[in-house]
């Protein structure tokens, strides 16, 4: 249950954001979603297996899709889950991105189970929805996560913020934008997207805070699970606050594209 949760919140996450960008397609069609921005990171052109009935047909016509788009994208499947369409992979031509699965799912259950926000007097988290909020909230990430501004501005936006389920966030120390972090909500699930700081204040718990505030608002909301993908950076983290793996990705490529790395 807890993996489903975690699997649902991410794509619905990945297609909040993804719609927003100029020429985006975001399609979702027996059983498997395409989330395809154009924008030049695999991350964000992704073709995802939503139900477990999903049709082999449909998983091939989105990879035809993406592809004759000039996407540089990948193919999620879940390890168990998403086994049976191993074979479909290598005949669309597409090779494993790793060895080893790249991302794990995670998920927090009871959510009552996490460190309360951090309320220390030198750094306040807000909840930003105007122009110049999610501009800070962009600034941030983009250069927490290592990211060109411009991706993350044309798909994290004030009309996104404002959407119902949806709450973006900046983490001010002495008025000066540090951290990002992103909280996206289906029904009982509170999803943990874009908690980064800058590198300059890193190992001060603010990475954590966030992630706190981010969970205390939603269990506010009403839910009472919290789940997201973790980097390797991020992990140890997540473990502290009470996060286990529920579900392993193995990410799929153009095989004449197998450059390392999601992005």
């Amino acid at each position: 249950m807890l993996a489903q949760l975690e699997h649902e919140n991410m794509i619905e996450a990945i297609a909040l954001a993804g719609v927003n960008a100029d020429g985006a397609v975001v399609r979702r069609v027996d059983g498997v979603a395409l989330i395809a921005t154009g924008l030049p990171l695999r991350l964000f052109n992704q073709v995802i297996i939503e139900r477990d009935d999903a049709l082999a047909d449909a998983v091939g016509a989105a990879v035809g899709l993406t592809r004759a788009r000039g996407d540089r994208f990948l193919v999620n499947l879940r390890v168990g889950a998403d086994d049976r369409l191993i074979p479909l992979m290598h005949e669309l031509g597409l090779a494993p991105l790793s060895e080893e699965p790249w991302m794990p799912g995670m998920a927090l259950e009871p959510i009552s189970a996490a460190a309360g926000p951090d309320k220390s007097s030198d750094h306040e988290i807000r909840q930003v929805m105007d122009e110049a909020g999610i501009e800070d909230h962009v600034k941030t990430a983009a250069a927490g996560f290592d990211l060109p501004e411009s991706v993350l501005r044309s798909i994290i936006t004030p009309a996104m913020a404002q959407r119902a389920g949806v709450a973006a966030y900046v983490g001010y120390t002495d008025d000066r934008p540090v951290t990002a972090g992103l909280g996206i909500r289906t029904g009982r699930t509170i999803g943990v997207y874009n908690i980064c700081t800058l590198p300059a204040v890193r190992g001060r718990g603010y990475g954590a805070a966030m992630t706190a505030r981010v969970i205390a608002d939603g269990a506010a909301a009403g839910c009472d699970v919290a789940t997201l993908q973790s980097s390797a950076m991020g992990y140890s983290v997540y473990e502290r606050l009470g996060f286990r793996t529920v579900v392993e990705y193995m990410g799929y490529v153009d095989a004449a594209d197998g450059a390392p790395g999601p992005d």
